[in-house]
């Protein structure tokens, strides 16, 4: 059976965080560089069916597509790399699998077989990547597995790409990404950790095609010939995936090791034209060759695991190359930030990011860093509870209601200038039922975001529950706050801005989400640009 789709496995082995959403976001840059269409999804084995309930030091950041999915952070790799969206499509859990196959027994749909891993559940892991596949738009489908080769979570996936194999030989390959340590007591690269890796996937009945080797040092044609040998690929497909300075680097590091000629040969299909990554060299250049720094606070809770803020972090170094400078961001704890050392701790900034999170724990600290941009005129932008916390600020402190706060942590407060949406009033499931996903707003004309935007019409991300409450707009207006966005539809405040500052910004809306190589933020980049005027 051929099938005009081709489908590229990545799969991991050794240890975990060895890069497969990089790798994977790198081949996929390099095929469409050469003009074949491309897309990546992600099978996540863990049995949450979405990380949107996870606490960010487990996972990392939660990425949100415009069609509202909460997604794990690899997808805005993908995103960043490529420049084209991703959906519901492109990220499955094994909570999802499951989820869908007990409804479907429920329904009685396997007319009342016994339901088991296989085939039912390897079927309906079948079925979810060949779903992007079948509708026609990408000639290429990367998948990347989580997880490592041997995880107990994976051997559904993995019997699943073994099936896949055997029923389109011609049309699916497997890549294996694998550690090749180097022993500083020994002083040499040791190869035995891959070895076995691929063994064990040789025994769940997978032949790698072709092995990426994650390493510190040169592979030398000696190790490669060996790792060949031992793990029955040609010498053509051991890869060697060396640490590079930056992720972006990494395209171009596995263009010279040839990675995406290999995956065309495998696949059967043309090499077509040399991949043109004359955008990607541009921006690699102004990122390595800034010419000025600047320093912005990223003030938020989880600033321990930076994974937590990873599209924001992003974001500043793409905005930063647009504007040929270096952002250094530096990393403050909101828990550590009072009335009293607030001055000290920020006094060096040149632009200040509040975070976006949940819940009470450090908020008292967001809400003094706002205060502190706010009175000394520091270039801000606030996202999500960033722009919350920017709200309560100014209601107590500007138009003297000293008890404002938002319904979230104080729920009977007696000015609740951010409160729950109507909507959200009586949900009690918690997973998947935020405000979720890309939404029109409304700029004013003349104002700092319709400026960054050169636009009065945009749409942009969501992830929340509670939102500004509109009872209080008239009396911040009149004091100098702004709403300077607006949903045409629903009138929900999605931008404020402070007049008589340089530059202060809070959105309901998440403009990391939408930040790529291609295409910086324009947020983001009027962001920095602010910093940098700030600092002359």
């Amino acid at each position: 059976m051929s099938n005009s789709t081709k489908y590229v496995f990545v799969t991991g082995g050794v240890a975990s965080s060895l890069g497969k959403g990089i790798i994977s976001a790198s081949l996929a840059k390099l095929l469409q560089a050469r003009g074949y269409s491309t897309t990546i999804q992600k099978l996540d084995p863990y049995i949450n069916v979405d990380p949107g309930t996870l606490n960010p030091y487990e996972h990392g950041e939660c990425f949100v597509t415009d069609d509202g999915a909460e997604t794990d952070l690899d997808l805005g790799h993908y995103e960043r790399f490529l420049n084209v969206p991703t959906s519901q499509a492109n990220n499955v859990t094994t909570g999802k699998i499951y989820q869908s196959v007990i409804e479907k027994e429920r329904r009685g749909e396997f007319l009342g077989k016994t339901v088991q891993i296989i085939p039912h559940i390897t079927n309906e892991i079948k079925e979810r990547i060949q779903l992007l596949g079948e509708k026609g738009t990408y000639d290429i489908v990367i998948t990347e597995i989580g997880g490592t080769v041997g995880d107990i979570e994976s051997l559904p996936y993995v019997e699943a790409v073994r099936q896949m194999r055997w029923e389109m030989e011609d049309d699916c390959i497997v890549i294996h990404l694998t550690l090749v340590p180097y022993l500083a007591a020994a002083g040499e690269l040791k190869t035995k950790p891959t070895q076995h890796s691929v063994k064990q996937l040789l025994e769940l009945g997978v032949q790698p095609d072709i092995l990426c080797c994650r390493t510190e040092h040169e592979l030398d044609l000696n190790l490669r010939r060996k790792i060949a040998k031992f793990c029955n690929v040609s010498m053509n497909a051991v890869i060697e995936a060396r640490d590079a300075d930056t992720i972006y680097d990494v395209p171009l590091l596995m263009q010279s090791e040839e990675l995406d000629k290999v995956v065309l040969e495998k696949l059967s299909l043309p090499t077509k034209s040399v991949p043109n990554l004359d955008q990607w060299n541009e921006f690699v250049d102004r990122l390595k060759n800034p010419k000025s720094e600047v320093e912005i606070g990223l003030i938020g809770k989880y600033v321990e695991l930076k994974d937590a803020y990873k599209s924001i972090s992003e974001s500043f170094i793409q905005a930063g190359a647009s504007n040929e400078v270096k952002v250094n961001v530096k990393w403050i704890h909101s828990e550590k930030i009072n009335r009293d050392n607030a001055d000290d701790l920020l006094v060096d900034l040149d632009g200040i990011l509040v975070a976006p999170g949940f819940g009470s724990r450090g908020i008292s600290g967001k809400i003094e860093t706002v205060r502190f941009a706010r009175e000394n005129k520091v270039p801000f932008l606030g996202i999500c509870l960033g722009m919350q916390c920017a709200v309560i600020e100014f209601a107590r402190n500007v138009l003297n209601l000293p008890e404002a706060h938002t319904t979230e942590i104080v729920e009977d407060c007696k000015s609740p200038v951010i409160n729950m949406m109507e909507e959200q009033k009586n949900i009690s499931n918690l997973g998947g039922t935020m405000r979720l996903g890309a939404y029109e707003c409304q700029l004013t004309t003349g104002s700092n975001v319709s400026e960054a935007y050169n636009s009065d019409k945009i749409s942009e991300r969501h992830r929340h529950r509670f939102e500004f409450n509109n009872e209080y707009l008239e009396q911040f207006e009149q004091n100098g706050m702004k709403a300077t966005g607006k949903n045409p539809h629903t009138g929900l405040v999605e931008v404020v801005e402070v007049e008589d500052h340089p530059w202060f910004v809070g959105t309901q809306f998440h403009p990391e989400y939408k930040s790529t190589v291609v295409n910086p933020h324009p947020l983001f980049v009027a962001f920095v640009k602010a910093a940098v005027s700030n600092k002359k």
